[in-house]
């Protein structure tokens, strides 16, 4: 079967589901289809916080942890394919292989592949016959109701403007709290008053 490589295009709220995002998958290249799939809200935290790679959390997320017992048992993720969908749930499985070359699949929800994949920078896809079904295409995007998914960098804090010292205060306590995803925006917030 024919796979497609995908890039993760941004992270959304969604409306559809109580504290669920959408994370957005868009085929490699311009004006390609886009598979939105429903992850949760701490799957949707540790991509974005993979993806700033500017944000530190104090204590390792546990895809972190993944990556750290991956590199000592010398495992090198090879690809994430999100090959199954049922009932509206995709399912994914990882491709790895050992030192000696033994190859190695496993089972995983598509967050917790995707929150992988992004940590080791191994490519993403899905089956061609995934996005026939489920993909949205541009033209189908901008017919669609409700707000379109936004990328990682354009997400932006609704709070009223803060001075320095009080984005700053906010930042401390968003990281103490392992909020990393408030911790981003309050971060390219600071950044942009610099």
């Amino acid at each position: 079967m024919q796979e497609i490589e995908l890039t993760v295009k941004g992270l959304s709220y969604s409306q559809g589901k109580s504290g669920a995002y959408a994370l957005i998958l868009a085929e490699k290249g311009e004006g390609g289809r886009k598979l939105p799939v429903v992850i949760g809200g701490a799957e949707a935290q540790s991509i974005a916080v993979a993806m700033e790679k500017s944000v530190a959390p104090p204590r390792p997320l546990t895809h972190d942890t993944w990556v750290n017992m991956l590199n000592e048992m010398q495992v090198t993720v090879q690809k994430v394919i999100i090959h199954r969908l049922v009932n509206g749930v995709f399912f994914a499985s990882i491709y790895a292989s050992d030192i000696n070359g033994k190859s190695m699949v496993f089972d995983s929800r598509p967050s917790d592949a995707v929150a992988l994949a992004v940590r080791v920078e191994c490519p993403i896809y899905a089956l061609a016959i995934l996005l026939d079904q489920a993909g949205i295409t541009p033209e189908e995007e901008t017919e669609a109701d409700g707000v379109p998914a936004q990328s990682v960098e354009e997400v932006q804090s609704t709070e009223s403007e803060e001075s320095r010292e009080e984005l700053e205060a906010l930042l401390d306590e968003a990281v103490e709290n392992e909020d990393y995803e408030l911790a981003a925006r309050l971060r390219d917030k600071l950044d942009k008053l610099k």
